[in-house]
Order: structure tokens, then C-alpha cells, then sequence
């Protein structure tokens, strides 16, 4: 049995608990709130004590997706970024910027929020960009 501990920052909010990650022979099976840290202090909210759980959820998808004929079919992911960015190519050469609007997360760090209002503002010169950032 080999017992290994991950410290990892939290993947919900932007407050940066830190926790534990609890590995049992490569596998994920629990987090600890990590003692050290000045953010949460020992704490941790529900979301951050059950985060590990959804990594091996069944429902859990492993593999982009892209509809064929009406089907969802398999894809790589240089597959599904071509696509995704070809047809908001298409959409904004077609209809303009504000055809577009773009939703952020509370689950990315402040810094990936920032670039990605940076790229709608720039790329797409459009302000249809939100946040939800509702603990």
C-alpha cells in the first residue's frame, strides 16, 4: 500500500485554499484542508472537501466530443480546438462580434478570466462576456 499526499490549490473559487490530495496506490481518494496556508487556515468548504470526487465519476467525460450527422462522435482535441475556433471564425465574419457571447468560471484562476475578457474585447470586439461567480 503506498500512500502519497498532492498539495494542490482548490479548483472552485478564486479564494486559494490550499488542500491535500490523498493518492492510495495512484488513485485519488480524498482531500485534507491543508494546515499552513493563510487563506483557509485548516478549513475547507463543502465544494473544496469533496473535489477530488468527480475525477472517477463514469459520467465523467475523457474525450471531446463533436456532432456528425447528428451524432456525437469521438475527437482530439486539435480536432475539436480546429473546429470550436473555425466556427467562431465563421460566426464573427458572418455576424459580427456581438453574435458571440462568452461565460467564464469561478472554477478558473483570476488570471484565465482576465485573458479571457482580454480575447473577447480584442478577438471578437465584443463586451458579451459574464462571470459566475456565485459560491
Amino acid at each position: 500500500m503506498n500512500l502519497n499526499f498532492v498539495r494542490t490549490t482548490c479548483p472552485y473559487c478564486g479564494c486559494g485554499c490550499e488542500l491535500l490530495l490523498e493518492v492510495l496506490d495512484g488513485k485519488l481518494v480524498g482531500t485534507l484542508p491543508s494546515k499552513t496556508n493563510p487563506m483557509n487556515q485548516g478549513k475547507l468548504c463543502i465544494k473544496g472537501w469533496n473535489c477530488h470526487e468527480f475525477i472517477h465519476n463514469s459520467e465523467r467525460l475523457a474525450t471531446p466530443l463533436i456532432r456528425k450527422n447528428g451524432n456525437l462522435e469521438p475527437a482530439s482535441w486539435d480536432e475539436a480546438l480546429d473546429f470550436a475556433a473555425g466556427r467562431l471564425r465563421e460566426l464573427k465574419e458572418q455576424h459580427g462580434g456581438d453574435s458571440v457571447a462568452f461565460l467564464t468560471s469561478a472554477k478558473c484562476t483570476n488570471e484565465e478570466n482576465y485573458l479571457l475578457q482580454k480575447f473577447c474585447r480584442v478577438g471578437f470586439e465584443t463586451n458579451n462576456i459574464d462571470h459566475c461567480a456565485r459560491l
